[in-house]
């Protein structure tokens, strides 16, 4: 079967064009720019084009008919590529229908790993601690990692494990065989209108898992203790798990947990407690630099809760993600940013943005902000590099957080003063 991916450099298309690949699937696809992502799918043969005009997909499909068009959520119904795979006949999906096929194709377990916050660690802890216990596994992460690609098929897996999104409903498509929830607070309001619209997917998640293991300080009325379902309190939490971060050892726990509901029962506190991390987790890109994803007040608090473990002088660059998503938020940043001592905001960067919503300044985010007394409004010119730079030097921690472009802009920052 051959399939094109449309939006080969997101990071839930990448990995699961590799899964694809590396399951004998035929794989093509493009972007509108260059990645990391786009570069790993390179190096393992695939071919990947820069443009999205629909040329290169009537290219590829007068060669050698496409089965499957496969696109990500972001892609607009008139689409150039999207709308040429119509015309075409070709068969278009959305990344979780074509991933749930290959599932059940290979007849393989699903372990979701689902929530608001940790996701992606969680699910980099699960497939770091199979591959050390030897256990062959397939999986779907939606970030780079150092011990492996983003996606990979192993023909002698019986086991899948897949960060489960809840953006667009996506979790909803699958029937996992044992699901883990790191937590639940409420996020994508351009996706669910209201907070009960977004415990309600979870719930229906959860029902639709045959065993499910999760926290009992997250919203305890949608996850009832059952035969199926494993509810962990704080005394599950295995201090014996030498990780920096109080949210990654309840994360590495919850995998600790998941391992043993699998049957698995080798000794796995140095395992875990070797966990490398992965991209945009808590990152360090350089001495006293750390890029991090966290654009929620829990996951701001998380953060720099693990930095202040490290530091006793941590800087926080910030950037918000998504002016829709801080009208939802803004009243809930308060006391998270007290573990820093000087906090550099900047402007919101905007994406699947509501029109009809005034965008937020950064003046209007920090009315509640405890602390505001230590925030500096900035952007990403040459002025915030001085201060990360001073920072540094002055031996403080810095932490670079955001899901929108701040990350790599540090990133070119850091390559350009290198070189």
């Amino acid at each position: 079967m051959n399939v094109y991916f449309s939006g080969l450099g997101g990071v839930g298309i990448g990995p699961l064009a590799e899964i694809a690949y590396d399951a004998g699937f035929g794989v093509t696809g493009s972007d509108l720019e260059e990645s990391l992502m786009t570069q790993e799918l390179r190096q393992k043969g695939i071919k990947v084009n820069i443009g999205q005009d629909g040329s290169f997909l009537k290219d590829c499909h007068d060669v050698q008919p496409i089965d499957w068009f496969v696109y990500t959520s972001a892609l607009p119904a008139n689409h150039p590529e999207l709308t040429l795979a119509r015309n075409l006949g070709i068969h278009t999906a959305k990344r979780d229908e074509l991933l749930a096929y290959i599932i059940k194709e290979k007849n393989l377990k699903l372990i979701a790993v689902a929530g608001t916050h940790g996701k992606t660690t969680t699910t980099g802890m699960m497939i770091w601690a199979l591959k050390q216990l030897g256990i062959p596994v397939s999986y779907s992460i939606g970030t780079t990692m150092s011990f492996g690609p983003s996606g990979y098929f192993d023909k002698n897996s019986q086991y899948f494990v897949y960060e489960c999104d809840e953006f667009d409903r996506n979790f909803l498509q699958f029937r996992p065989f044992l699901s883990l929830i790191t937590s639940v607070d409420y996020d994508h309001p351009d996706t669910y209108p209201t907070p009960h619209d977004y415990m309600d997917a979870f719930k229906q998640f959860a029902n639709f898992s045959q065993q499910l293991i999760c926290w009992d300080d997250q919203h305890s009325e949608l996850f009832t203790p059952t035969n199926n379902v494993a509810v962990l309190d704080s005394s599950s939490v295995n201090q014996n798990i030498k990780l920096a971060g109080i949210h990654n050892r309840r994360n590495a726990s919850l995998v600790q947990a998941s391992l043993k509901k699998l049957g698995i029962t080798q000794p796995t506190d140095e395992i875990l407690s070797s966990f490398p991390g992965t991209s945009r987790r808590f990152e360090k890109l350089a001495d006293n630099l750390y890029s991090d994803y966290g654009h929620h007040p829990v996951e701001i608090a998380a953060t720099l809760q693990l930095a202040g473990e490290l530091s006793d002088h941590v800087v926080l660059v910030y950037q918000p993600h998504q002016n829709i998503r801080q009208h939802e938020i803004r009243n809930d940043y308060t006391d998270q940013f007290e573990t820093a001592e000087e906090i550099c905001w900047l402007p919101t960067y905007l994406s699947r943005e509501d029109p009809n919503l005034p965008i937020l300044r950064p003046q209007d985010l920090v009315e509640n902000v405890t602390n505001k007394n230590h925030i500096k409004f900035v952007d990403s010119n040459d002025k915030l590099w001085q201060i990360i730079e001073s920072a540094r030097a002055a031996n403080k921690l810095v932490v670079c957080m955001g899901a929108g472009k701040i990350d790599g802009w540090v990133r070119d920052r850091l390559n350009t003063d290198t070189n």
